[in-house]
């Protein structure tokens, strides 16, 4: 049966669409949508909060960016194009250029978001333990003019191994994607009997040309500004056993926060085997069970084609209808990354 879907803009409701698209991954920053209408009956203006719901769900949270409208003589069109609340951090640019020294995580939000309109800020959620570790490292940001508001907060929180994302309802987070626990949906394809079997298509990218065998970070002592061996005064490295030979990497790191080169080591790893494995499948309709499909949940894939039988995290999901039906586009990998 198909979903119901209906877009929420001050209060009035609309539920007829030509089509649509609305996206949501935890690793980009300000995730688009569009929604095409034809006779709305209601005046939308760019800068509009709008909510998407799925069921009776909520599954968007975001502004509208562009109206374009038009018409013939079956009557109006409207398409609307916008993004996520996210979309609002992406654009707005710092104007307290400050050294910042002695502050928290929690401290450098508040400030940067106070003036940001529509966002609720009581709200941001920081996951448990977070705050215990950043208060007892070293606390010092500096915000140069040109900066936007998410490029500090996300740069400070990843020196921290955290993410800043943003989740369907409009909850800004500062943690990490998650690394495990039951799994809430499930992707099957099977050969044999495929009455289980709940996707349209799926495929598979196991790619090496991105990752290597061993990750060595150097840093230096705040100040340097050589690169040569005497100035490398911290070092550290990885090994990935899955590799099929060695292939070295280095990088250096920035000595002006709190990351050890033994953290960023395994964070750039980490980040490598993520992007070199990528599962991507289309599902019918929206939901599963009458649960909309979520970023930042663990599915059971049991795909005998692709031969996979495992947890992995869904970390995009994409929301479409046209003339054709409405689908549910999903990427996976491995749970627990941040990048």
């Amino acid at each position: 049966m198909p979903d119901k879907i209906v877009l929420q803009i001050a209060g009035r409701r609309i539920e007829h669409f030509e089509s649509y698209s609305v996206e949501a991954d935890i690793y980009t920053a300000d995730d688009a949508f569009y929604l095409e209408l034809s006779n709305p009956g209601v005046k939308i203006r760019g800068g509009d909060r709008c909510e998407l719901y799925v069921n009776d769900r909520q599954v968007l949270t975001g502004i509208i960016d562009t109206v374009d409208k038009g018409g013939d003589k079956k009557g109006t069109t409207l398409r609307l194009e916008g993004r996520d609340l996210m979309g609002l951090l992406v654009d707005s640019y710092c104007e307290d250029f400050s050294d910042l020294q002695d502050i928290t995580l929690k401290g450098l939000a508040e400030r940067l978001l106070k003036p940001v309109p529509y966002i609720n800020r009581s709200a941001v959620r920081y996951q448990s333990g977070a705050l215990q570790r950043i208060d007892t490292e070293e606390r010092h940001v500096k915000v140069d003019p040109g900066r936007t508001i998410f490029d500090v907060l996300k740069t400070y929180a990843l020196s921290r191994g955290l993410m800043f994302f943003a989740l369907e309802d409009g909850t800004f987070v500062f943690g990490k994607p998650r690394s495990g626990g039951a799994p809430v949906f499930r992707l099957i394809r099977r050969k044999g009997d495929p009455r289980e079997n709940n996707v349209e298509s799926g495929s598979l990218v196991d790619s090496i040309a991105r990752r290597y065998s061993k990750v060595v970070v150097t840093g230096q002592q705040q100040g340097e500004d050589d690169t040569d061996p005497d100035g490398i005064n911290t070092r550290a490295s990885v090994t990935d056993p899955t590799f099929p030979f060695y292939k070295p990497y280095v990088e250096t790191a920035d000595q002006n926060d709190a990351l050890s080169p033994a953290q960023h080591a395994r964070m750039v790893m980490e980040r490598m085997k993520f992007e070199g494995f990528q599962l991507k499948y289309t599902a019918p309709f929206h939901t599963q069970n009458g649960e909309p499909w979520r970023i930042n949940e663990i599915c059971r894939v049991i795909d005998e084609d692709l031969e996979i039988d495992g947890d992995y995290l869904i970390y995009a999901r994409t929301f479409r209808m046209d003339k054709s039906g409405s689908y549910t586009d999903l990427k996976l990998s491995w749970p627990g990354v941040v990048q």
